[in-house]
C-alpha cells in the first residue's frame, strides 16, 4: 500500500491550494461586503434583506456539503470537483451582482432573483470548497496539517482584503454595470487562479484507497452518511464545530458596537480595533501553525484555543468595569490570538479525522463537518445581533444587554473546548481498539 509519506503534497503544492481559497473567499465577500452595502445604503432597503441573501448562501451549503463531499469520493479526481465549483461560484457572484439593478426597479423581482443567485452561490462554494479540503486531508502528511490549515486561513483572509480594497477602488465613480463587470472579474480571476493552482497537484494514485474500503466508501449516500454519523468521534467533533463557530461568529456583529457604547469609540476608533482584533487572529494561526508543527496533538489545540476565547470573553465582561481602553484593546487583542490557535487546531483536526481513515469518505466527512460550520454561521451571525437587543430589553441596558451576549459564548466556548477533547479522546480510542483487534486476529491466525 501507498503511503502517506511517499504521496504527500510539498510546501508549494499546500501553497497553490489555499490559493483555491482564497478565490473562494474572493468571490463569496463581494455579497457580504460591497453588495449588502449597495442594497443598504443606495437603494435604501433594509438590512434584512442582505442578512437573508447570507443566509440563503450558507443555509444550501448545510445541505449540499455532505452529499456533495460524498459524490467527489466516488469521483477518480477532487480537481474537476473544485474547478467547477468554482464556475458555479463565478456564476452565482454575478447573478448577485446582476439582480441588484433589477433590486432598484422592482424590490421583490430583483430580491428573488439575488435570492436564487446566493443558493447558486452557496452550491458552488459546497462543490469547491469541501473536495478541496479534502484533497489536502488525503495528501498533506500528518506534521503538515497544522500549517496546512494555517495557510488555507490566511491565504483566505488576504483573499478577502485584496478583494475588499480592489473593488472598492474600481467602484469609484459607482454605477450598475461596474458593479457587475467587477463581479465577473473576481470570478474570472478565481477560475484562472483554481485552474492554475490545482494544475499537477493530483499526480498518481490517491492514497489510502483499498479496494474494497473504496466500494464502501461509494455506495449509496444515505447509508454512508448513516455510517459515518454512527462513528462517535464524528457527532462529537460535528457539535464541537458547531458550537465553536457559532460562539466565533456570534461577535462579528456585537464588537464594534460594544466599544462604542461601553468607552465611547468613535467609528473610526471601533474600525481600528477591529483590525486589531483580526491582526491578532492572523498572528495566533501562525504560531499555532509554527508550534503544532513540531508538538502537541490538533484537538488539543482546538481545546487551548476555545479555552483562551472562553477566559477573554470573561475579560470582556469585566472590561467596562476596568474602565481602561488599552487594556480593553490588548484583551481584544488577545481574544484574536485565541481565536486564531482555535481555528488552526480545529481545521487540522478535521484534516486529521478525514486524512488518517483508510475508507474513501474524505469528501462526505468534510461535508458533515462543513455543515456543521455553515449552519452555526447563518444560525450565530444573526444570534449574536438578535441576543443583544433581547437581553437589552430583559436587563433594561444597553450595556448589560453586550455583557449578557459575552457570557454566553465565554461559556459556548468552554463547552467547545470539552468537545474538542472528548472527540480527541474517542478516536484515540477507536484506534487502540481497532489496532488491538487486528492484533488478536493476527495470533489466532
Amino acid at each position: 500500500m501507498t503511503g502517506a509519506a511517499e504521496l504527500g503534497l510539498s510546501w508549494w503544492q499546500l501553497t497553490r491550494l489555499g490559493f483555491v481559497q482564497a478565490a473562494i473567499g474572493a468571490v463569496v465577500v463581494l455579497l457580504t461586503t460591497t453588495i449588502n452595502r449597495v442594497i443598504v445604503v443606495e437603494l435604501g432597503l433594509p438590512a434584512m434583506i442582505p442578512g437573508i441573501l447570507v443566509a440563503l448562501h450558507f443555509g444550501v451549503q448545510l445541505i449540499l456539503r455532505p452529499r456533495l463531499g460524498h459524490d467527489s469520493d466516488g469521483h477518480g479526481r477532487r480537481t474537476p470537483w473544485i474547478l467547477g465549483g468554482l464556475f458555479v461560484c463565478a456564476l452565482g457572484g454575478v447573478g448577485v451582482a446582476a439582480s441588484i439593478p433589477v433590486m432598484a426597479s422592482n424590490v421583490m423581482l430583483g430580491v428573488a432573483l439575488a435570492s436564487l443567485a446566493s443558493v447558486v452561490l452557496g452550491a458552488g462554494v459546497s462543490a469547491s470548497g469541501t473536495p478541496l479540503l479534502a484533497l489536502m486531508s488525503e495528501r498533506a502528511k500528518p506534521s503538515q496539517r497544522a500549517g496546512a490549515a494555517a495557510i488555507t486561513w490566511i491565504l483566505m483572509i488576504v483573499g478577502i482584503i485584496i478583494t475588499a480594497a480592489t473593488s472598492g477602488a474600481l467602484l469609484d465613480p459607482f454605477s450598475y454595470t461596474r458593479l457587475i463587470a467587477i463581479a465577473g472579474g473576481i470570478g474570472g480571476a478565481g477560475l484562472v487562479v483554481g485552474g492554475l493552482a490545482t494544475w499537477g497537484v493530483e499526480k498518481g494514485p490517491r492514497p489510502f484507497m483499498p479496494p474494497v474500503d473504496r466500494a464502501e466508501g461509494t455506495g449509496s449516500f444515505l447509508a454512508t452518511f448513516r455510517t459515518v454519523w454512527r462513528e462517535p468521534a464524528a457527532r462529537l467533533f460535528s457539535g464541537f464545530i458547531f458550537l465553536a463557530m457559532f460562539a466565533y461568529s456570534a461577535q462579528d456583529l456585537i464588537l464594534e458596537p460594544f466599544a462604542g457604547i461601553a468607552f465611547g469609540m468613535t467609528p473610526g476608533e471601533s474600525t481600528k480595533l477591529s483590525g486589531a482584533h483580526h491582526g491578532g487572529v492572523l498572528l495566533g494561526m501562525i504560531l499555532a501553525a509554527l508550534i503544532a508543527t513540531r508538538s502537541g496533538q490538533l484537538r488539543h489545540w482546538a481545546a487551548a484555543g476555545c479555552m483562551a476565547s472562553a477566559l477573554t470573553y470573561v475579560g470582556l465582561v469585566l472590561s467596562p468595569g476596568l474602565a481602561n481602553v488599552t487594556l480593553f484593546t490588548a484583551i481584544v487583542v488577545l481574544l484574536g490570538l485565541s481565536n486564531g490557535v482555535f481555528a488552526i487546531g480545529a481545521i487540522g483536526s478535521m484534516m486529521a479525522l478525514t486524512g488518517d481513515k483508510t475508507d474513501g469518505r474524505a469528501g462526505l466527512r468534510l461535508g458533515v463537518f462543513g455543515a456543521a460550520q455553515a449552519l452555526a454561521y447563518a444560525v450565530g451571525t444573526m444570534s449574536g445581533a438578535a441576543g443583544v437587543d433581547v437581553a437589552r430589553a430583559v436587563l433594561d441596558s444597553p450595556l448589560r444587554g453586550y455583557l449578557a451576549v459575552f457570557g454566553v459564548q465565554a461559556v459556548l466556548f468552554g463547552a467547545s473546548a470539552w468537545l474538542a477533547m472528548r472527540s480527541a479522546s474517542s478516536e484515540r480510542a477507536t484506534t487502540v481498539f481497532r489496532q488491538r483487534g487486528e492484533m488478536l486476529q493476527a495470533v489466532i491466525q
